[in-house]
């Protein structure tokens, strides 16, 4: 079942998000925001690098050239309970913008202490995308499980406690 507003704002009144900005709260989801900082390409070697965006503004945002791909922190902070999973999806404008998030969106219940990572891509053939900290890049659907898995996430996960954006562990 797919929670609405009023358990939303429950659940992270008491906890599930640090820091809950009621603002934020739709029907059925909790717009997240771009946080400061992201993974990007290098040149020099197949990892990524990280770098911060917190002086980039929507007058003057960081610059996703065309089929650029980078990993981005959201915010916030998430503590889901051992009976909450949740799921993001990209808001509508960013995707009409050219942005496309690669679907690695699932968060199982007891996944605690984490920012979400993003997996963005420009997909515009000609012209450069915006992101900026602040900007609303996407929304978080939260399900309320039937009954309790046997091992939640905080027990099992590989990348819970994660404060900032993540390059994959494999």
């Amino acid at each position: 079942m797919i929670l609405a507003d009023f358990q939303i704002r429950a659940l992270c009144e008491t906890g599930m998000v640090s820091p809950f900005d009621p603002a934020l709260v739709n029907p059925a989801s909790l717009d997240l925001r771009l946080g400061s900082n992201i993974l990007i390409e290098s040149s020099e070697g197949p990892g990524l690098v990280p770098l911060s965006i917190a002086d980039y503004t929507a007058d003057d945002p960081y610059r996703l050239v065309p089929g650029q791909f980078v990993l981005a922190e959201g915010e916030p902070i998430f503590n889901l309970p051992k009976c909450i999973a949740a799921q993001f999806v990209l808001k509508s404008s960013r995707a009409r913008e050219g942005l496309q998030h690669l679907q690695a969106g699932w968060c199982d219940p007891g996944w605690n202490g984490s920012r979400l990572t993003l997996e963005l891509k420009n997909v515009r053939q000609l012209h450069w995308v915006g992101i900026y900290p602040g900007l609303k890049i996407g929304q978080m659907k939260f399900m309320r499980m039937d009954s309790m898995p046997l091992a939640s996430y905080a027990e099992v996960g590989r990348y819970n406690g994660d404060a900032t954006v993540t390059a994959s562990r494999g």
